[in-house]
């Protein structure tokens, strides 16, 4: 509910306030930090294109009122950047998971791994960037694995880590739909918090439309993140994520999952370590003024790419 009444409250302010703002924001931050910013924004928008007559303007970029609006939390996401920028400019973007890759330079919350059309902003992150400062040490959790997910049928990915995994005594894993297709039926389990999951060296975290939501708090817990190779990212830039570094890599087929895990339960100290980068790698996204910065960078260099800004 607090998200809703702050940017309601902020969409009342006259943009002009933060386009006068914008430059005074990005020197603001220390020289590091806005060459950091600048690194990132590079990664996010590797686009080239030309504006579109169909593309929106900022000025006419405004909420629907009286009508049903399915993606309020991407909207104002995108809005709070946007506003900084020229009324005239125009640009193209997408909600929802996207898994493809635009024709054209757009805004969007997912993308591809390796794709440049789709430019990542930080969008919906009231669901998805949700961080934890976990006070259970890895040495007191339980040796297993555990993951619950809402299955839909276009997620074969995840259809097999269930029938690969889901009796297997290492593992507490399972579905949280509320009425599964018979064929899923098996795979219920009830519903776990975040905080009964951190009880458990080792949480899978599987892709679903996209990037699986959860490898965001996971990384900022004390249990250890275990999945294959990211397919997907967001702007939590899963394609820069290190495999036994920030964390544990399995085959696709999952095959080597039990083995794995079984491997760092005797080897907890290499855990630690891997515990220990992903605290490391989340860091950055926790600090407001850079995230605020690379946002608007992010959003400037889409106006440069698309011929709009010198």
């Amino acid at each position: 509910m607090s998200f809703y009444i702050t940017h309601f409250a902020s969409y009342l302010v006259p943009n002009v306030f933060f386009r006068w703002q914008r430059n005074r924001l990005i020197a603001s931050l220390p020289l590091e930090e806005q060459a950091e910013a600048d690194r990132r924004a590079g990664y996010y928008c590797q686009a080239k294109g030309t504006p579109q007559d169909n593309w929106v303007r900022v000025a006419d970029y405004r909420y629907p009122y009286r009508k049903k609006h399915k993606f309020v939390t991407y909207f104002f996401d995108l809005y709070d950047s946007i506003r900084y920028f020229a009324p005239g400019l125009r640009f193209s973007y997408l909600f929802g998971d996207v898994n493809t890759e635009p024709a054209v330079p757009t805004f969007v919350k997912s993308r591809p791994i390796h794709t440049t059309n789709g430019v990542v902003m930080k969008l919906n992150q009231v669901r998805h960037f949700r961080f934890v400062d976990d006070t259970i040490a890895f040495a007191q959790k339980e040796d297993r694995l555990v993951c619950r997910f809402f299955l839909s049928p276009n997620q074969p990915q995840r259809v097999r880590f269930l029938e690969a995994l889901a009796d297997h005594p290492l593992c507490d894993i399972g579905i949280i739909n509320k009425q599964p297709a018979v064929e899923y039926a098996q795979w219920q389990k009830p519903f776990m918090t975040i905080g009964q999951m951190r009880h458990y060296k080792f949480i899978a975290c599987i892709e679903g439309n996209d990037v699986a939501t959860s490898l965001k708090w996971v990384m900022s817990s004390n249990s250890v993140a275990v999945m294959p190779k990211p397919k997907f990212e967001t702007w939590f830039m899963e394609g820069t994520l290190q495999s036994g570094y920030h964390y544990i890599e399995v085959k696709d087929d999952y095959s080597d999952l039990i083995e794995k895990v079984q491997y760092y339960i005797a080897h907890p100290d290499e855990a630690e370590t891997i515990i220990r980068h992903a605290h490391e790698y989340v860091a950055q996204f926790r600090n407001k003024r850079l995230e605020r910065a690379t946002s608007l960078l992010t959003a400037e260099r889409y106006f440069m790419i698309t011929g709009q800004l010198q």
